[in-house]
């Protein structure tokens, strides 16, 4: 599969980051926790590189526990304070303020010494689409301030949220950089939906996501659908089609409605906790 996404929007979100960077103390990246670096645009390290940094990775309670802590030890090696979470139901949000202060010791030591006294951190929210931004801004502001869809592309504009005398937060539209060097990180983010799943050929990526599953969680589709995980991915998803009864009119097998199963459960969580890439890869 070949994936090439940037809409034009996302140009003009990049050009207004540049200018609001200026204007932040620390960046807050959220990540996809079942992707973890695929889901990070290489573009926020330049923009914040004289920035404190936070990595949340949200939706870990839907990615390997191994694997989180794995990630975990990887980003704070690289300089990042990190918190695992889960924005939609609060899990590890009650930490996120203490991090915050400890990320921006030195610029609050900094302020104490010129006497600027409860000058609150000022945090640019940063992430792709559809990664949790908004979920995340909402659960820890606790009320609706951001938009949120499950869809990618909802946040169009920035808006300043004021969380409390401590903490002022910047949102920002989520973006992805102009072409992907590797295919591999355009077929993760598709799995996890960050990329609209109308620009995709859902079958094609059925048939990666049970390569994936053969490979690093073998059991998985036998547990699920009864399948023998034997047989060649295409043979495996002519199976669950048939077990799952996903048929058109005259009997037919569905592999689309097959294939579209497979990934919403995935998703959901319903295939169990998957994460689908490994820290020590990216060495």
């Amino acid at each position: 599969m070949h994936f090439q996404w940037y809409p034009g929007h996302m140009t003009k979100a990049k050009r207004q980051m540049q200018e609001d960077i200026k204007l932040i103390d620390l960046v807050i990246e959220l990540v996809d926790a079942r992707v973890p670096f695929s889901s990070r645009n290489p573009d926020i390290d330049e923009l914040g590189r004289q920035k404190a940094r936070l990595v949340l990775m949200n939706k870990a309670d839907l990615a390997d526990e191994e694997q989180n802590k794995a990630w975990a030890a990887y980003f704070k090696e690289k300089g990042f304070f990190v918190v695992k979470l889960d924005a939609r139901t609060k899990a590890g949000m009650k930490t996120i303020s203490g991090v915050i202060m400890d990320a921006c010791k030195e610029k609050i030591e900094r302020d104490r010494r010129r006497g600027i006294k409860n000058r609150p951190v000022r945090a640019m929210v940063v992430g792709i689409p559809n990664v949790g931004k908004s979920t995340f801004i909402n659960t820890y502001a606790g009320k609706a301030c951001a938009k949120t869809g499950n869809k990618p592309g909802v946040t169009k504009g920035k808006q300043w949220i004021r969380l409390n005398k401590n903490v002022e937060l910047l949102d920002t539209p989520g973006i992805l950089w102009p072409k992907f060097e590797d295919q591999r990180v355009g077929l993760y983010l598709a799995l996890v939906g960050s990329i609209k799943d109308e620009l995709l050929n859902i079958d094609e990526l059925s048939l990666e996501l049970i390569k994936i599953l053969q490979a690093y969680y073998p059991g998985a589709l036998a547990r699920r659908y009864e399948a023998v995980e034997e047989q060649t991915p295409a043979e495996i998803l002519q199976e669950i089609a048939r077990n799952r009864n996903c048929v058109k009119k005259g009997g037919e097998l569905d592999y689309s409605k097959a294939s579209a199963l497979i990934i919403d459960e995935f998703r959901s969580g319903r295939l169990g906790k998957i994460t689908l890439e490994f820290p020590e890869e990216q060495s």
